[in-house]
């Protein structure tokens, strides 16, 4: 397997649809660097509901400046709090300027990098540098919540879980700036008819005719 010496790939999708756990896999197979823009929401809400400041741009502004992607990662940013709140803060156009701009920071110094997330094919690399590759990923709604019900290790009824999700997606498609889309050349990938293995093998085909 020849190494691309540029390697840029997109991954959106909707909530708990596996794109995350398919952008790290992906990311660890091709040694790319893995860039998840929904952490860095989930990092502002975090901060905002700790701090409840007055003034939410210049806060979190300030505290883009002074934090590292790395330290960001390693933060417990998953539980239903931060969730709903994210739905929201994500649809506010100053704080998406924001957070674009601390991610395409990183985009420019990596030309091998996997960026996850709901708008990355369609705004944040649409161009300059545009993707190499775009996967969408979906997956079925009872599917989906029950996997993220595991994850937040079942503290919260699994049809508060199910509707959460179905708010969300219906929020990120329906929302004035940056909606969720399916961007027309990227690929669909379906993790509800899909293994892990057969997620990563699918993605990697589509990797490996780029050499």
């Amino acid at each position: 397997m020849k190494k691309l010496k540029k390697l840029i790939i997109a991954c959106d999708g909707e909530s708990a649809s596996g794109k995350s756990t398919a952008a790290k896999l992906i990311s660890k197979k091709y040694k790319l660097l893995l860039l998840n823009s929904g952490l860095l929401y989930r990092y502002a809400s975090k901060s905002i509901i700790n701090s409840k400041p007055k003034n939410y741009i210049s806060f979190l502004k300030n505290k883009l400046r002074n934090v590292s992607y790395k330290s960001i990662t390693k933060q417990n940013l998953h539980s239903e709090i931060i969730s709903n709140h994210v739905a929201t803060l994500a649809k506010n156009k100053k704080i998406r300027e924001l957070i674009n701009s601390f991610q395409r920071k990183i985009i420019k110094k990596n030309n091998r990098i996997c960026v996850e997330g709901r708008d990355i094919a369609s705004k944040i690399l649409a161009k300059n540098p545009k993707y190499d590759l775009a996967f969408y990923f979906r997956c079925n709604l009872s599917i989906a919540s029950y996997r993220r019900w595991k994850d937040i290790k079942k503290k919260v009824p699994l049809k508060k879980v199910k509707e959460s999700l179905k708010q969300r997606t219906l929020m990120d498609k329906k929302r004035k700036n940056s909606p969720l889309i399916k961007v027309k050349d990227a690929i669909l990938i379906r993790t509800d008819k899909l293994s892990k293995k057969q997620v990563v093998s699918k993605m990697s085909y589509y990797v490996d005719r780029l050499n």
